[in-house]
């Protein structure tokens, strides 16, 4: 069986998002230091590590271990929505979702969105 570079699914799915690692730390809650320890010295993370990663990433364990490549599925404008998404704070992602949420119901009632 082919062992996971779990190191470098991390570092794809740093660089789909544009992310620096000192992002991901961040948004993990796991010191940089830390993370780099991992990811440069061929240390695998712990699961509780894995786990704080892939909540950083707004992403599944499942989805982490995924062989197949999500972002490739996506359209242009899905992958510029995501990059913005990725951008916002947890209000500003609850305003968006309003607002999606607003023009679909408008679309649905025939009225125009905008």
């Amino acid at each position: 069986m082919e062992e996971f570079d779990v190191s470098g699914r991390i570092a794809e799915l740093c660089e789909a998002r544009s992310w620096s690692y000192y992002r991901l730390a961040k948004a993990s809650g796991i010191p940089y230091s830390t993370l780099s320890t991992m990811l440069h010295k061929s240390n695998v993370p712990s699961l509780p590590s894995l786990m704080k990663i892939c909540q950083g990433f707004g992403i599944t364990l499942a989805q982490f271990f995924s062989a197949e490549d999500e972002g490739a599925r996506l359209t242009a404008d899905q992958r510029r929505c995501l990059r913005s998404w990725d951008g916002l704070d947890e209000r500003g992602k609850a305003l968006a979702l309003a607002y999606m949420q607003g023009l679909l119901d408008r679309q649905k009632s025939g009225q125009d969105p905008l």
